[in-house]
């Protein structure tokens, strides 16, 4: 191909705009709105037959609104259809296994206000643990149990099968001696599998037999401070075992032909289910000793559903009856609270046998005192306040039970039992523990004077302060009793002496006194911690409470120039020595700054404070630390600097940003926040100060610029970097900096060369080219109004730029240089151009200083021309089979950019053109229906006043057709 001249045409903006512009027509508000519901009109026609008469329609219609999802909901959507139609067998398959969640969920009638036990269970295994070797007793199996399991006469097999049982009583076990806590419950996790797999292998018994010998275990006191985490870990496999139970019988009573409803009665269940219900019940009956015997019925409490209405409220009040043959009050407050956890889940409306629990256990309190368990603990070497707390899960779980929904007067009648019994503390505890948060602090007074009545020796006060403040953070006492509570309780817990002690109950009452009381008190609570943790530095062991403690402060005091006037608060900081936590406490502060802070501030107080904390944030990031966890410091570090303001004293905020940029230099998207700032600001400077051109304006100005320009080369991406040379330039050129503006635009296009072929983004490499390509389009698109410089040559920044292009290696495979090359045409074009598109307030673009200049011009043709050689050089390279899509592509492209651009007028460039339209369709890779909208936009072109020529041309420009 040879070489074409470039002759751009004229061009018209303002009435190019116009004629763009949409045709606005009146609308009235009756008329259709796009957030108007739409109304469908539904035409439904049916054959009505008649005798003697041929079949005549009748056609009804409705306005009314149809909603396309609505077969989904009468069922006739595909897959609806096909599960009617599918195998009955599958479908009774299928209504079993949801019939079953159905009824496990109507079950569970407690609400989400009844704090399951689920959740309590991994506090106590982490809180009762023990450095004492245990033993346990593993079941080893019976020759003889599997010989008589192939006897087939039915009084046969039930012989064997207690025969068996009478065989794991009699000791067909092994005991395993000295296990540590991980060990132990290593075995009962195994003990647990075992019980699984013996259910789905179908052997019953052997299931039945781990579970007794489990159960066995609870009897066991040896270890006293790991009985809690025992009884967790046992009650698990009791759970499993009771809902396998009941799995069992219940898909005994279905067949092919029913199904349970949801709420089924005894009457519904068939004989079969019953007789294999009741003989779970004898196997469980002839079980000897009590513990056992009591834990595996209790834990099959729900199968009673199958056997009569009436059998769980008979069968609870005779097991709560069994619980007083235990002799050991721990191993019954435990007995007890298994039972009322069973009973809650069957049937929590059964509230009598949770009385009797709790009024049983009141009969029996006095035990815990007595000298048998007394001479116990000395055996065991435990002191009683380490003894009393073992109590606290059951007795809590079991008054959470029965206060659940409970009324007022029931509540108050508990209570007063309780004060009535000596040595009270550990069931004062307990009801501060499970009753209700209101209940409790609306009686504060009335629990301070119980708490001070009570015995210091047992159960340690400060110990019922801190459940009492506990609730006191969930419910208001009278306003009236607000202060003396505080003192009251801060009376027992300033005299502790034991630091930890002292922390766990001072986290607690912090809150209570954020809560009702000002910074003062605040502030008295604050000193009183400091002075109790820092001798010793018994801080170092304390930190979970103090970060708790600054949490609390924090929630309550969303105003920061009232947090930081607390004048114990930033020594409090202080105490945080150990470099991780110290970080995770500036990052609370600045959440909660970032989310409560509504209006910028400029407090001195506020920012000073804030600079500290977020320069320890800073300097905690190192070679080691995490992207994410930079991001995350970056995010809390920005939303900082984004509220803080000096309003129009400009080179105060300046002064703020340069004092940031020297404390946060590690941190790249701080610096990136901060450049950005910076330019904003100068930006405001010049639409505050606009029409005021004082030389003090013009250097802060230029300091702004110089603070730019110093700051970008520290960052790392190169993209970041060329981004923010080109953003900053902008800036300059938009505050007439013009040499400042070029020294951006320079330093920009010095830095391409060092782009990279692959860019890491989000943690993966992808090519940078694309990215490229947009950046360099955004930049040509810039330097439309950037002057030439008068010591330079014409359109110097384009030309540079034009050289760095050309050098870059692009990727063999790409046409984006060519594309670039195209959007350079489009740049050029415009140049030439009497008034330009776009200008800058103040800013003379070349359009101004050359005024049309032919000189200019042809300037700017010869460099239209080698940008177009370059073209369709490329084109060239192209003509091989597999680039002949991508010759076809960009051809049609570069077609565009003259038919938009260019002169047509000028024969070479009209020629030019119907050669690119042939090369687009030469080898069949063309888009028809894209050629056709062209060749109709060209002869609606061609209608318009001075376009007559582009009729001659569309005549020039055949369609392809494909055979």
């Amino acid at each position: 191909m040879a070489t074409f001249p470039w002759h751009s045409r004229n061009r018209n903006y303002k009435a190019e705009f116009a004629s763009c512009r949409l045709e606005a027509v009146p609308l009235e508000f009756g008329d259709y709105h796009p957030l108007k519901p739409i109304t469908v009109t539904e035409s439904k026609t049916k054959k009505v037959s008649r005798k003697g008469s041929a079949s005549s329609t009748s056609s009804s219609s409705s306005s009314s609104m149809v909603d396309p999802l609505s077969s989904v909901l009468d069922g006739t959507d595909p897959l609806s259809m096909f599960a009617a139609s599918a195998d009955p067998a599958a479908l009774t398959a299928a209504t079993d296994s949801s019939r079953k969640k159905r009824d496990r969920d109507d079950n569970s009638i407690v609400g989400s206000d009844f704090e399951p036990w689920a959740s309590k269970r991994g506090e106590i295994l982490a809180r009762y643990t023990t450095t004492e070797k245990l033993s346990i007793n593993l079941f080893m199996g019976s020759e003889k149990g599997k010989a008589g399991t192939a006897a087939s006469a039915m009084s046969e097999k039930v012989r064997t099968r207690l025969e068996e049982l009478d065989d794991f009583e009699e000791g067909s076990q092994k005991e395993l001696l000295n296990l540590t806590q991980q060990d132990y419950v290593n075995r009962i996790e195994e003990l647990n599998q075992s019980l699984k797999d013996a259910w789905a292998s179908d052997q019953k018994v052997k299931a039945l037999k781990i579970v007794i010998q489990c159960s066995k275990l609870l009897s066991d006191t040896s270890v006293i401070q790991f009985y809690p985490s025992k009884f967790v870990l046992i009650t698990d496999i009791l759970d499993t075992f009771g809902k396998l139970v009941y799995e069992r019988i219940f898909s005994m009573c279905v067949d092919n032909r029913s199904v349970l409803p949801d709420h089924f009665s005894p009457e519904n269940v068939n004989d079969t289910a019953k007789e294999t219900c009741l003989n779970w019940f004898f196997k469980i009956a002839s079980i000897r000793e009590l513990i056992p015997r009591f834990y595996v019925e209790a834990s099959i409490l729900k199968c009673n559903k199958f056997l009569s209405k009436t059998g769980i409220s008979e069968c609870l009040p005779r097991l709560t009856c069994m619980i007083r043959g235990i002799g050991d009050p721990l191993v019954s407050v435990y007995a007890r609270a298994y039972l009322c956890r069973v009973g809650m889940e069957v049937a929590p409306h059964l509230k009598e046998s949770l009385n009797k629990n709790f009024f049983d256990f009141l009969l029996t309190f006095k035990q815990i005192h007595g000298d048998t368990v007394q001479n116990q603990l000395v055996v065991q070497g435990v002191e009683l306040p380490s003894y009393l707390p073992l109590y606290s899960p059951a007795m809590d779980w079991i008054f959470q039970c029965i206060s659940y929904h409970a009324p007022e007067a029931l509540l108050t009648e508990m209570m007063e039992r309780c004060k009535k019994l000596g040595n009270n503390a550990l069931l004062l505890n307990s009801v501060m523990s499970a009753f209700r948060a209101e209940f409790i602090a609306t009686r504060s007074m009335d629990f301070i004077g119980m708490i001070k009545e009570c015995d210091e020796s047992g159960f340690p006060k400060h110990l019922l302060f801190r459940s009492l403040g506990l609730n006191l953070a969930l419910a208001d006492p009278p306003e009236g009793d607000r202060l003396q509570i505080l003192n009251e309780a801060w009376k027992v817990i300033t005299k502790l002496k034991n630091p930890q002690d002292y922390i766990n109950c001072a986290e607690v009452w912090v809150e209570y006194t954020c809560k009702h009381f000002t910074k003062r008190e605040v502030n008295t609570v604050l000193a009183d911690v400091i002075k109790h943790v820092t001798p010793d530095r018994a801080f170092e062991d304390s930190y979970p409470q103090l970060q708790s403690i600054i949490k609390k402060v924090t929630a309550h005091f969303h105003d920061f120039s009232i947090l930081f006037s607390v004048e114990k608060f930033l020594p409090f900081l202080d105490m945080f020595q150990k470099e991780s936590v110290r970080v995770e406490v500036c990052k609370c502060i600045m959440e909660v700054f970032i989310k409560h802070q509504q209006e910028p501030t400029k407090d001195p107080v506020i920012l000073n404070a804030l600079l500290h904390v977020c320069k320890t944030m800073h300097d905690s990031v190192n070679a080691l630390t995490l992207e994410d966890e930079k991001r995350m410091l970056a995010y809390l570090i920005n939303g900082f600097i984004k509220m803080v303001s000096f309003g129009r004293d400009f080179e105060q905020q300046l002064s703020f940003y340069v004092e940031a940029r020297s404390m946060f230099c590690n941190l790249e998207p701080v610096l990136v926040q901060l450049i950005h700032s910076v330019n904003r600001l100068a930006m405001e400077t010049r639409k505050v100060m606009k029409g005021n051109h004082s030389r003090k304006t013009a250097a802060f100005v230029r300091a702004c610029v110089a603070y730019c320009f110093i700051t970008v080369p520290s960052l790392g991406g190169v993209f970041t970097r060329l981004n923010l040379y080109l953003h900053s330039g902008q800036v300059a050129l938009a505050n007439q900096c013009l040499s400042q503006a070029d020294a951006f635009f320079k330093a920009a296009i010095s830095l391409i060369p060092e782009v990279p072929k692959m860019i890491n983004i989000d943690g993966k490499m992808r090519a940078s080219e694309p990215f490229l390509l947009e950046f360099l389009c955004n930049f040509f698109s810039t330097l439309l109004i950037v002057p030439d410089h008068p010591e330079h040559g014409v359109l110097f920044l384009v030309r540079e730029l034009l050289n760095v292009v050309q050098d870059y290696t692009w990727e063999d495979s790409s046409d984006d240089k060519i594309r670039l090359y195209t959007c350079v045409l489009h740049l050029l074009s415009a140049m030439s151009q009497e008034t330009y598109l776009y200008h800058i307030d103040k800013v003379d673009s070349n359009d101004s200083l050359y005024g049309g200049d032919t000189k200019f011009l042809a300037e700017n043709n010869k460099l239209c021309e080698t940008v177009m050689a370059q073209i369709l050089e490329h084109l060239k390279t192209l003509a091989k089979d597999e680039a002949l899509k991508r010759q076809s592509s960009l051809g049609l492209s570069f077609f565009n950019s003259i038919l938009a651009h260019g002169d047509l007028r000028n024969n070479r460039l009209n020629q030019l053109s119907v050669n690119l339209w042939h090369l687009a369709q030469r080898h069949g890779c063309a888009d028809t229906r894209t050629m056709v909208k062209t060749l109709e936009y060209i002869k609606k072109r061609s209608r318009q006043p001075d376009m007559g020529h582009l009729t001659e041309l569309a005549l020039r420009l055949p369609l392809q057709t494909r055979t």
